[in-house]
């Protein structure tokens, strides 16, 4: 296990600048879709904020997941790996897409094409964090946490080989 260096790292995001922010953007869901929505988390960075997200959304709420994957270490990889499929029918139904980070854009719009071909009423993204810096392919995003700058992110979710999810706020790596 990795230890937490501060040495190698700053906090970019305190914690209580994301719960606050969180809380901010389950009014704005909440009022926008007053009848409810569909929540689909993308495993396993965007856990944290989903749960979160979740609690300050006052309309109701459906929960699924779905596990795609495109980073290797620090760096994207290119190829897009779905690993998880949802377990519930989105047909006719508002979905909202929570996703931790948006930089590249590759691993978001291939996850928007598949969801689209299911037929949703309605689709959109929430993300945490935008890196508008790297985008390569553009993407609608509806609701946004943060616009960062081209750095590499670390807690509330976001990990390096795993590690560092549990912070509770979001700090610049730089990896020895």
């Amino acid at each position: 296990m990795q230890v937490f260096d501060p040495h190698h790292s700053s906090i970019l995001i305190d914690e209580k600048t994301i719960q606050n922010r969180v809380r901010e953007l389950g009014a704005e869901i909440s009022a926008q879709y007053p009848d409810g929505v569909t929540l689909v988390g993308i495993l396993t960075g965007a856990l944290y904020f989903l749960v979160d997200l979740s609690r300050a959304i006052s309309s109701p709420i459906e929960i699924d997941f779905i596990g795609i994957s495109s980073y290797v270490g620090t760096s994207s990889s290119g190829t897009v790996t779905f690993t998880k499929d949802l377990s519930r029918e989105i047909d006719d139904r508002h979905v909202l897409v929570v996703e931790d980070i948006v930089d590249t854009g590759r691993t978001i719009s291939a996850l928007l094409t598949l969801l689209k071909d299911r037929n949703p009423r309605s689709l959109g993204i929430c993300t945490l964090l935008d890196k508008p810096e790297r985008r390569i392919v553009p993407v609608p995003i509806h609701h946004c946490g943060f616009t960062i700058p081209d750095q590499f992110v670390v807690g509330y979710g976001l990990d390096y080989n795993q590690a560092y999810r549990n912070l509770p706020y979001i700090a610049v790596l730089t990896p020895p």
